[in-house]
């Protein structure tokens, strides 16, 4: 019996992801079309292979069959064309990489332009996220975390600035209107912009000085999605809104430019950098393969102090 390898392909990204939205997700593709592969992987097959809900698609009994026998050999067959790859000049195929929305904004930026022009034939799909996950389980090949967020038995190596601060800033016009804080403390009396992560938790604010450290729970008018509404929290600060807290990286051009200035800067927290960070398996797929070498070539070229470390990973 025959059946076109993009309708297996389809029937597989289905069954891992549990559904077809999240496999359009994790593939690139949308949902209606990866409905209609299995639909017609069902016809040519001549059997049901999930039973499917408004809520739910779930394998059937024959589809659970067919993935015990198929997914090892789609698994093995993935595994032989990334060792053909390696014989290539240049590494071809899909490098999925998911990240905090900080790193797509501060740290991706000087590696991704670089890495694209070295290699022609890479095809770069970069998941931007505030909620932290398995990246493995949703088809990603890596990830960027901070060093609280690495998941167990994975080999990171450095990524980005290896020192970041969280700033604390207002501007001008609000200072002039409210006074500004002498300690953390204050900041309870004062219009703090905070943000939430996706699972629902506000962050306290973590300062520290001289072996001193505070955790402060501010209050404001506003509250923004950790991610994708930050930029609306930046600019509400501009606008004489509130008092922020976020990466003195992400905050510097405003600084720069005298929108915003800083608060109380001898008590911001200082925090090791990102890692980015990949199974432990034997083969590792040549696109990931290159990045990581491109990886450690920049961060070497940064600072060589890295690269004794990195050579021991």
């Amino acid at each position: 019996m025959k059946l076109d390898m993009a309708l297996l392909h389809a029937v597989v990204a289905v069954a891992k992801a549990g559904g077809f939205r999240e496999a359009a997700r994790v593939t690139g593709s949308n949902p209606s079309r990866l409905s209609d592969a299995v639909r017609r992987a069902e016809q040519q097959l001549g059997v049901r292979l999930f039973n499917r809900t408004t809520r739910t698609v779930a394998l059937t009994e024959v589809g659970r069959m067919l993935m015990e026998r198929l997914l090892p050999a789609m698994n093995e067959m993935e595994s032989a064309l990334d060792d053909i790859n390696r014989y290539r000049d240049t590494p071809a195929g899909t490098l999925r990489l998911n990240v905090p929305i900080s790193a797509a904004r501060l740290v991706l930026p000087a590696l991704v332009p670089g890495f694209l022009a070295r290699y022609p034939d890479i095809r770069l799909d970069v998941v931007a996220e505030s909620n932290v996950q398995d990246v493995f389980r949703d088809g990603c090949d890596a990830g960027i975390r901070y060093e609280e967020r690495l998941e167990q038995d994975v080999i990171a190596i450095p990524i980005g600035p290896r020192e970041q601060r969280f700033a604390l800033a207002a501007s001008p016009d609000y200072l002039a209107r409210h006074g500004s804080p002498e300690h953390p403390k204050d900041l309870i009396h004062h219009r703090c912009i905070q943000g939430r992560f996706a699972s629902g938790i506000v962050p306290e604010w973590e300062f520290e000085k001289a072996g001193e450290s505070v955790n402060v729970q501010p209050g404001g008018q506003l509250l923004v999605s950790i991610g994708g509404a930050v930029d609306l929290g930046v600019e509400t600060a501009i606008a004489g809104g509130g008092i922020i807290y976020l990466f003195e990286q992400w905050l510097q051009p405003t600084f720069d430019s005298g929108r915003l200035v800083p608060v109380l800067p001898e008590w911001w927290l200082t925090f090791s950098g990102p890692w980015l960070y990949y199974p432990d398996r034997r083969l590792i797929p040549a696109p990931l393969q290159a990045f990581i070498d491109f990886v450690r070539e920049k961060q070497a070229a940064v600072s060589p102090v890295l690269q004794g470390v990195m050579q021991q990973d």
